[in-house]
């Protein structure tokens, strides 16, 4: 597995796999519209297949990763994508990582607070504005949940 910057030279095909794997390059957060396909990232790759794709954006004293995907859990490919992020962010003399998740997506969570994080928010209904923005996100996620609401996590940077 190599990991590899966003670049313009992968972009193509990143785009490509966030509109299969996204429905679109647009993501909704907290009620605004993050347009992916310029969005700072890493990708880990065997040879030309992506196995997993993160993405980010710098906000003051913050980083906040807009999307995680990694296509094999449990072998180490988000944990390698967020560890990028994670000295990214360092290097950008971010004091923190963020990230927003619904209320669906158990293995995040877990993953998330495996990894040093925190729920800090839980912003309650908050998919009723984000369809608003993206009708294609649909009524329930993963185990049949239904999709109400985002919480937030957080976790503290230490140069």
């Amino acid at each position: 597995m190599k990991i590899t910057e966003i670049a313009e030279t992968n972009r193509k095909t990143v785009n490509a796999f966030l509109k299969e794997h996204w429905f679109s390059t647009d993501m909704v957060v907290r009620g605004k519209v993050f347009d992916l396909s310029h969005a700072a990232g890493f990708l880990a790759q065997d040879g030309h297949n992506i196995l997993g794709l993160v993405t980010y954006e710098l906000c003051g004293d913050a980083c906040e990763i807009l999307s995680l995907d990694s296509l094999r859990e449990k072998q180490g490919i988000g944990a390698s994508l967020m560890k990028q992020v994670e000295l990214a962010a360092i290097k950008a003399g971010c004091a923190r990582l963020t990230l927003i998740t619904t209320n669906d997506n158990l293995n995040a969570m877990r993953f998330y607070q495996k990894r040093g994080f925190d729920m800090t928010r839980i912003f309650r209904n908050a998919l009723e504005i984000s369809r608003k923005l993206k009708p294609s996100i649909p009524l329930t996620g993963d185990y049949g949940i239904p999709l109400r609401h985002e919480i937030e996590f957080e976790k503290r940077l230490h140069a």
